[in-house]
Parts: structure tokens; sequence; C-alpha cells
């Protein structure tokens, strides 16, 4: 009895022992997976940042500071077959059984990735290269302006030659205009005179004309080259030679760009909907699910849109009675958009001091975030008035991301060209929304994670990185700011606006809304400006489906944050939520549901 007591003791622990050695050999094997699959990720982003010299300088990186990004068809094409050898291996090379945790995320991503980047071929034309919004006769000299730095001379010649290889990028561009034309895709009549009137302006001034003040680009690079610790006579030959790519390369390349642009907007027409394109409700479709990373059909987020419109109505009526107003809803609005005391003069001091306001109500917030956030960005912000040759066609406020490496700050712009289009009473929820603890927290946070592959950092998933924004207006309410009603108001008033894209997005490209029916609709249900219902109705019109982003990506956001705080009750820490959602990076608001049921699994 004792020998079979003895044997089986033996037997168990050699089958203890053989357990152990399989279990370690399983996690030793695990971690050469996970090793070798994230080498091959790096691997994939350094190919595509060398294929990216635009990226590249985003990042703080000189390699390629002398180029521009190829927007040839030819790269469209390369870019897709790219993706197809991409998928092959994801599918063949990699043992997803063996991925867990933010491996298994990657996996996740960027196989979502690949397929989108394949799926968008059937759609690359769908696109207007230029427009007033983010159009490359604009965006190509505010990338000079704002991050191309000069802090040596050879980063003065790198400027140098991206001036001149702005000629043969605008070649890429004309062939681009003139093959969507082929396609029956053309820019809406209204948006040429915009766009001329960008590529105009970057023509004024010396050295392309007899002038006392000098161009924009030429004007920059002066200042730049006057900073560095050179001798005068080789500052000087630098201007000259800059002066000269701008006078023999950039004035062709933008006069043939005009050329191309007048031309085209002879056969232009005013219909401005998606619907108007071959295949065009198809597209609109596809594009609203790209945009949103949902199902949702054009149908559903407009009756989304009107039941939200209704209800922040009735929250708008119930400030109207704390600050004992008499009248309708419409009178309020009225009264909001044409009294005085809501508005800065429309005047260099002004604008100087709806600058520095933003700038304290950034400043203020800071010292209140680790009531909200566990992880803080390191990066700084600041604040700036959207420069002069874009601010008639740019949007009302938009953020650029820091430099990865730290080099320079993430930057808040707001567009003081009207002011009448930027009350006070608003001022808050937009400084929440673009900087902190909106776009600046989440982009900056992002790019300065540890222990993800490198493409996390820089992904952008408009619902996602947008639905963000719009949450970071509502959360400093819950720690006691917009004690004043009014900006609270103005807070309310942000989020309708945001709630009205998605009725006029869907009315414009699904319902064959005019583009006067949507300027109405906004000024009927807002107390907007009505140069800000011209503004948006224009970004709608170019950027189908971008704006339906913000409302839908709040409301997953809350959702999500409502669904944790009733699976944890006293268990919910709102520090860990935002933590969850902002400490993987942007992704999928599908992707985003599982991490936070994860999260929930995981804390129960």
């Amino acid at each position: 009895m004792k020998k079979v007591i003895v044997l089986s003791l033996v037997i168990m622990l050699i089958s203890c022992k053989d357990s152990a050695d399989n279990s370690a050999f399983a996690k030793a094997d695990k971690q050469e997976i996970s090793k070798q699959f994230n080498d091959w990720l790096e691997t994939q982003f350094q190919v595509d940042l060398s294929r990216d010299p635009e990226m590249q300088t985003g990042m703080g990186i000189k390699t390629d500071y002398d180029k521009w990004t190829d927007i040839s068809a030819e790269r469209d094409l390369e870019d897709k077959q790219l993706a197809e050898k991409r998928l092959v291996y994801l599918a063949d090379s990699v043992k997803v059984s063996a991925l867990e945790g933010q491996d298994l995320l990657s996996y996740k991503l960027y196989k979502t990735i690949q397929e989108q980047e394949i799926a968008d071929y059937d759609y690359r034309l769908y696109t207007y290269p230029v427009n007033q919004m983010h159009g490359m006769q604009a965006e190509i000299p505010a990338f000079l302006i704002n991050m191309h730095q000069v802090e040596s001379e050879s980063d003065a010649l790198a400027y140098i030659s991206r001036l001149k290889g702005i000629q043969p990028l605008f070649a890429e561009l004309n062939k681009g205009l003139e093959l969507r034309e082929i396609n029956g895709i053309m820019l809406p009549k209204f948006v040429y005179e915009l766009v001329l009137k960008d590529c105009k302006n970057l023509l004024l001034g010396a050295p392309f004309e007899k002038s006392a003040f000098q161009s924009t680009l030429s004007a920059d690079f002066s200042d730049k080259v006057s900073k560095l610790k050179i001798a005068q006579n080789r500052k000087k030959a630098l201007v000259e030679a800059a002066n000269e790519a701008l006078v023999d390369n950039v004035k062709p390349a933008y006069e043939s760009l005009i050329a191309t642009l007048q031309d085209q907007q002879q056969r232009a027409t005013g219909n401005d909907g998606a619907w108007k394109f071959p295949k065009g409700e198809e597209f609109y479709e596809y594009a609203l699910k790209r945009t949103t990373t949902t199902n949702l059909s054009a149908g559903a987020i407009h009756d989304f849109g009107l039941v939200e419109v209704d209800r922040i109505h009735k929250e708008m009526e119930g400030i109207m009675k704390k600050v004992k107003f008499e009248g309708t809803l419409q009178d309020f609005f009225s009264f909001m958009r044409t009294d005085s005391q809501f508005y800065y003069e429309d005047s260099e001091a002004g604008k100087a001091k709806y600058l520095r306001e933003a700038t304290a109500k950034i400043e203020a917030m800071k010292v209140k975030l680790p009531e909200l956030f566990n992880t803080m960005p390191k990066a700084d912000i600041v604040v700036k008035a959207v420069e002069s040759f874009r601010e008639a066609s740019a949007g009302k406020a938009f953020y650029q991301q820091p430099a990865a490496d730290g080099s320079r700050p993430g930057t808040y712009y707001a567009n003081l060209f009207d002011m009448k289009a930027m009350p006070i009473y608003q001022m808050d929820a937009l400084a929440y929304h673009e900087g902190i603890p909106g776009h600046h927290m989440q982009i900056a946070i992002a790019q300065e994670l540890e222990g993800i592959p490198e493409f996390r950092k820089h992904l952008f998933y408009t619902a996602y990185v947008e639905g963000w924004g719009l949450y970071s207006e509502l959360i400093p309410k819950e720690i006691g700011f917009y004690q004043d009603p009014y900006s609270d108001f103005g807070r309310l008033a942000m989020e309708l606006w945001r709630a009205c894209r998605l009725v006029v997005d869907t009315g414009i490209h699904s319902k064959k809304w005019s583009r006067e029916q949507a300027i109405e609709y906004y000024t009927a249900n807002t107390p907007n400006a009505e140069s800000d219902a011209v503004k948006m109705v224009e970004r709608h019109i170019v950027m189908p489906s971008q704006a339906t982003a913000y409302k839908v990506g709040m409301n997953k956001i809350l959702a999500l944050r409502n669904k944790s705080k009733e699976a944890l009750g006293k268990n919910f820490d709102i520090k860990e939520f935002h933590d969850v959602i902002l400490t993987s990076g942007a992704m999928p608001l599908s992707l985003l549901e599982e991490e936070v049921a994860a999260y929930i699994e995981e804390k129960e």
C-alpha cells in the first residue's frame, strides 16, 4: 500500500514538473511571438515613415526634410498593394491565438487599417484635394510656416528645396483634379472663388511683385534665417536663394493651379451633395461608416440629430429662465447673437484680449486636471490666431499636434477673422475642446505612450478624436466650471451646433438639401452668427460625413461611462475610466467598446 502511495506521489510530482515545463514553454513561446509581431509592426511603421516626409517633419525627424510626400495616382496603387501584402502576412504568419492584451489590440487595429486602405481605394477620387478647409493650396504654405523649423543652415537649404518641390507637387495636384473631373467629381461652384483667393494671396508681396511688404512665405523664411547664428552674408545668400525659388518655382506652381481651377470653374455646378457623384449614395454611406466607425445609416444619424436638437433646446430654455429672459428661444438666440456684451471688439486689441483670455481658460483647467485624470501630457500647449493668409476661408478653430520629440508644443488655433463668430460665451467650451482636456490631452498623451507600437501613437479616428473633444466640453461642468449661466449656455450652444451637424450633413449629402436650406436650418436652430452657418455648410459640402463624428463619438463615450458606472457602482473611478479611454491611443468606437468591457470585467 505504501509503495502505491509513493508511486502515486512520484507520478504526481513528475506530472506537475511536466505541466510547469509546458507552462514555461508556452509563456516563452508567447513572448517570442509577441516580439516577432511587434518587431514586424515597427518595421512596417518605418516603411510608412520613410515614404512620408511630411509625417517625418511632424515628428521632428529631418531625414527627408527637403521633400514632399508623394500624392500621385501611382502612389495610391502602391499603398493598396502594400496593404494587401500586409493582410497576407497577418493571416499567414501571425499566431493570433497567442496574442494577448495590447498585442491583440494592435493586431485588430493594424488589420482594420489595412482593410480600410484597400476599401478606400475604390473611393480614392471622392475627395477635394483643394478646398477652403484643408486644401493643399493653403496647407502646403501653412506646413512650411508652422512645421518646418529652421535651426541650421541645412534646415534653411531644405526649406528652399521644398519651395522648389512645390512645382512638381502641384503638377501632380493638377493631374489629380483633372482625373477627378474625368470621373465626374468636381468642386462645387462656390469653392473655386475661395480657393482661388487663397492661391492669389500667396503671390502677393515681394519677391512676386514690387512691394513694400514681403509675401507670406518670403517673410517666414527671412524671419527664420535671421535667427540663425551664421555670417550675415550667408543669411543674405539664403534669402536670395529662397526668393529665387519663390519666383522661379512657387509662382509658376500656383499660376498653373490657378489656371486649372479657373478652367474647371467654368464647368462647375451648384450641386453640393455627395449624391451627385457616380455611386454617390454608396460612397456617402461608406463615408459615414468610416467617419463614425459604426454601422449607423444616414437616416439613423439624421433622426438622432433631430432628437438631440430638441433635447438641447429644452435645456437652453431652462437657462433662459435662470437669467430671467422674456421671449421665445429664437428671441434669446437673437439676443445672444447681437448683444455687444457677448463679443470683443473687432480690432487688434480685441483679438489680443481673446487670445489672452483663451490662454487663461486653459491655464485654469490645468490646475483642476488631477481631479479627472491620472495620466497627464508632457507637451505644452499655446494659443495662436489663424494666420492672415488663410483666416478668411479657414474653420472657426482647430488644433495642431506637438512634435513627438517635444521641440514644438501643441497649438490651439482660434480664427479671429470675424469676431462676431467668436462669442465670449463660447470661449470656455471652445478652449476645453481644442486645448485641455480635449484634443491636446488626447493627442499628446497618445504620442507619449510607452509600451505600444509606434503606429498606434499616430492613429486618427475622427469619431474617437472629435468625440473626445466634445465630451471634454462637458466634463469641466462636472467639476464646477461654467458657473456663469451664459457660459453654460455657450457649452450647450456648442453641443447644439454638433447635433445640428448630424441633421445638416445627412440633409445635404443624402436628402439633397440645398446650400441655402442647410444655412437656414443652422440660423433657425442655433444662436451662432450667420457667417458661422455659412462656413459650416461649406465645410459639410467639401468634407462629407466628417462633421457627424463629434456627436456620435461623444454619445458613445458617455454611454460607455454610464455602463461602467452601473456595472461597478462605488468601485467606479472617473480617473481610471479616462485612462481606459486615453492610454491605448485612438481607435474605432467598436474596439473602444471592447476595451471598456474588458475594464469592467477586470474590476468586477
